[in-house]
């Protein structure tokens, strides 16, 4: 059986540490609890920018070194920025971890923020919310955030809005990093071929000595209830025409996560809540499947539900067939969902969904750098504990659950209809 600690260092860093013998090799990720969901209109994108200067050096660590560093010794590394959270690792030979370890201490404190480097960064980052924009999906998630939210920070894009990224100024982004890289504002997280206590040691001696600074107060965000359902339409270039539909899902900390959870399984198929997936498995029998894939009302529909601080957003993605309307795919999803509320769902059904889930979250859980990113990840919404009951939980989910989550959040007058039509094809759905 792994060993497995949970600690507070006195500065406020908690530390989580597993041991898993299966493999030489260790992962350690740190996360911090900023995201978009810490930013204010006109200041949009800063952690994202942040994260991106974290790999531009220290005095101690010049940029140039590290990369060449974490390749030489046959480790890979990267970083996240999201909704509640900005997260780095590496996942290193064991006997080569202390490389992680120490880059990672002295770019919570030490990182330059050249002048010269922001400028650089700044076009890069311009660069890449101008080839989002050429994405059809992305206009379109977009567009159907600013529709779900008139408040919160969700309703804007994690890279964050153009006209703030030509304004922001380095002192912008440095005040951001000082005030959410602390400590205590901090979760490491390592897992791998270690022994604990020595793992504990190393940890101390090298993140021990940061200052505790003065952890940030979270904001206490609300957003109102959505009453009466949005629609935006959005053209532009391609031969695709998407079709989603956006419900206002509950936090992940709440039991209602679960239920929606199997929904999604049921609609359309399981969908993985770790970044790295694994375990591909088949939406065939899943029922939006079999009434738009397999009819050719769409060539694909996928789910997605996320695990946030906040209600964020239930998805639901058809890509709409060549000959098809989006006007013909929202009546065939209005169906199934309708019936999914209407009728009660057999029990065989309702393990089958929950079989499904549970064997896609068991594969996106299996590998070191998995282990260790639940270990960080499932803190920045609950607690360790969520992951470890999940599947527990999962399996306590009955039909009774299902039809009532399905009632509730996937009304017509919580929702956003978001229809993207190609210049290649005029049509509308309405």
């Amino acid at each position: 059986m792994s060993a497995l600690i949970k600690t507070k260092l006195p500065n406020g860093l908690t530390v989580q540490l597993k041991e898993i013998h299966s493999a030489p090799l260790i992962s350690h990720w740190i996360w911090y609890r900023v995201g978009l969901r810490n930013e204010v209109p006109g200041k949009t994108g800063l952690s994202h920018w942040v994260e991106h200067m974290q790999f531009k050096g220290t005095p101690q660590m010049p940029a140039g070194v590290l990369d060449k560093a974490i390749s030489r010794d046959g480790g890979l590394w990267n970083a996240f920025t999201y909704l509640d959270w900005t997260a780095y690792f590496e996942t290193m030979p064991a006997d080569k971890i202390d490389l992680a370890l120490n880059l990672e201490a002295d770019r919570m404190t030490n990182s330059l923020f050249d002048p010269q480097e922001v400028e650089s960064e700044r076009t890069v980052i311009m660069s890449e919310r101008e080839g989002n924009e050429n994405e059809p999906l992305f206009r379109l998630d977009e567009a159907i955030q600013a529709a779900a939210f008139e408040r919160h920070p969700y309703r804007f894009e994690v890279v964050g809005e153009m006209e703030d990224l030509r304004t922001i100024q380095r002192e912008d982004l440095y005040q951001h990093y000082r005030a959410y890289y602390v400590p205590g504002n901090a979760v490491l997280a390592v897992a791998g071929d270690f022994k604990v206590e020595e793992m504990l040691q190393k940890i101390i001696e090298r993140y021990g000595g940061i200052p505790a600074g003065q952890p940030p107060l979270l904001p206490e965000l609300r957003e109102d209830e959505m009453f009466g359902e949005k629609r935006v339409e959005i053209k532009g270039p391609g031969e695709t025409a998407y079709l989603r539909l956006a419900y206002r899902a509950p936090v992940a900390a709440h039991r209602d996560f679960f239920a929606l959870t199997v929904v999604d399984s049921l609609l359309s198929g399981p969908s993985s809540l770790n970044m790295f997936g694994g375990g591909g498995i088949s939406n065939k029998t899943s029922r939006l499947y079999r009434a738009l894939v397999e009819k050719e009302l769409a060539v694909s529909i996928n789910g997605a539900l996320q695990a946030t601080i906040d209600p964020f957003l239930y998805n639901l993605t058809a890509t709409v067939h060549p000959e098809q309307t989006p006007k013909a795919v929202l009546s065939a999803m209005d169906e199934q969902i309708d019936r999914l509320q209407q009728e009660r769902v057999p029990e065989e059904e309702i393990h089958r969904a929950i079989k499904q889930a549970r064997a896609l979250f068991a594969y996106g859980s299996e590998n070191i750098t998995n282990q260790a990113f639940w270990l960080g990840y499932s803190e920045m919404f609950s607690t360790y504990e969520w992951f470890t009951q999940y599947v527990q939980t999962l399996e306590t989910i009955t039909p009774e659950d299902v039809q009532r989550a399905a009632r509730f959040y996937l009304q017509p007058n919580r929702r956003v209809i978001g229809i993207y039509i190609p210049e290649a094809r005029q049509e509308t759905a309405a």
